[in-house]
């Protein structure tokens, strides 16, 4: 066989704890655009990318998440603006890789339910 048989990643799940707290905090704190919810699951869209918020159906799968790491185009701005809003972050953005002309800048946070995510973006020098 040629071709990959995996095209892309089409949505990536991240397990709750409580779902009305979990998407007032995606949609309304993050800006995500809600697609549509169930009583256990909401589907919301960033970049072609669908994130799926969901009440875990077994103990097995109640755990946290992986890294997810929202690309930005000013982090310092993004860092400021949701500061404001609650986002209770893990330290300020920082320089994480240095190339000839660009540098990678991130800083951490946690959501409402407990999951470890990040915001990037990549600044000319």
């Amino acid at each position: 066989m040629d071709t990959a048989l995996i095209e892309k990643v089409g949505q990536i799940g991240i397990p709750v704890k409580d779902l009305d707290r979990a998407l007032n905090y995606y949609k309304e704190t993050l800006g995500l655009t809600l697609l549509f919810n169930t009583d256990r699951m909401a589907f919301l869209e960033t970049g072609g990318l669908r994130l799926m918020l969901s009440l875990p159906e077994k103990e097995e799968f109640a755990h946290s998440s992986s890294v997810l790491y929202f690309q930005v185009k000013n982090i310092q701005e993004t860092y400021e603006h949701l500061s404001g809003k609650g986002v209770r972050f893990i330290g300020e953005p920082h320089v994480v890789a240095k190339m000839e002309l660009t540098e990678t800048w991130m800083v951490f946070f946690k959501d409402t339910e407990g999951n470890t995510h990040a915001f990037m973006s990549e600044e000319q020098v």
